[in-house]
């Protein structure tokens, strides 16, 4: 049985990049934004993170900033994942140095793996380090996904504790969370399948919405944890829209847009990613408009 490292809302937190560089100033700016927002933990260096366009020197400090700045106000789940699995060891290591909460290790993309080469990747990792880790499942980005029983497995290792679900196999999860109970927690992984998730026993979500609205997809996961299914479903459709225009181009790119129509000032993405089209650009101003954020 293990203790989940979070419940509610975790933020996958944006990097902010200042001409060509990690902007720390406006990375503890949008931390303090979250913490006063009752976000309840920050995912640094994940997708939303654009870690797969950072060199290991800023990975390890950027993770390291993050820790030190929020102070042990919140949690701190590191995004350590990587296709190469002594580079996801390193990484582990390295946030493990720094204090780290927990860390999220992503399945090998590119190369992949079988079903047995995960087994074998995420056991190599949680064998040498100390920290729980939440494997994170996102077959739309990586061309691969769990399967149960490789869940079932997984959830042996007394170091594994989870996983960011952003499969949307309803009907895997619900076998998981049936089978493994708290050897295996979930988090949704898209913030549309939030509530679906949470009302058959997942923990929260690790969203990229709260980046914009933090007390609101708070809000949400606590009606949820609470069993108010009524308010929480409320939340869900106020920002469903909101939402589906914070993917309407390859994320992070819809979200560090709005972020910057709220004047946040959080820089471009990274090549190969910009800046959204213009039309696209439009139809998220107004999906904001519609909810009073502009």
């Amino acid at each position: 049985m293990n203790t989940p490292v979070f419940v509610g809302s975790g933020t996958a937190i944006v990097t902010p990049f200042s001409e060509g560089k990690v902007d720390y100033k406006k990375l503890a700016e949008l931390i303090d934004f979250q913490i006063a927002g009752g976000t309840d933990a920050i995912i640094i260096c994940g997708t939303t993170g654009e870690s797969s366009t950072m060199s290991l020197e800023e990975h390890t400090a950027t993770v390291d900033f993050c820790i030190k700045h929020v102070n042990s106000r919140v949690k701190v789940v590191a995004g350590t994942g990587s296709n190469d699995t002594l580079c996801a060891l390193f990484l582990s290591q390295e946030a493990e140095k720094s204090g780290a909460d927990a860390l999220m290790l992503v399945t090998p993309y590119y190369n992949k793996a079988t079903q047995r080469g995960l087994i074998k990747h995420y056991e190599y990792v949680a064998d040498r380090v100390n920290l729980p880790i939440i494997m994170y499942n996102v077959p739309s980005r990586t061309g691969m996904t769990f399967t149960f029983d490789t869940y079932k497995e997984l959830s042996k290792h007394p170091n594994i504790h989870g996983v960011k679900e952003a499969s949307s196999n309803y009907k895997m999860i619900a076998m998981t969370i049936d089978a493994c109970g708290d050897d295996l927690y979930i988090w949704s992984g898209n913030d549309e399948d939030t509530v679906p998730l949470m009302a058959i026993g997942a923990k929260g979500v690790i969203s990229v919405m709260s980046n914009v609205i933090p007390a609101e997809v708070a809000a949400m996961t606590k009606a949820c944890l609470d069993g108010d299914f009524k308010l929480g479903a409320e939340l869900y459709l106020k920002y469903i829209d909101f939402n589906d225009k914070l993917f309407i181009e390859v994320n992070p790119m819809p979200v560090k847009a709005a972020l910057n129509l709220m004047g946040m000032d959080v820089g471009e993405p990274r090549m190969p990613l910009c800046d959204l089209e213009p039309g696209n650009l439009e139809k998220l101003r107004k999906s904001m408009e519609a909810i009073g954020l502009l």
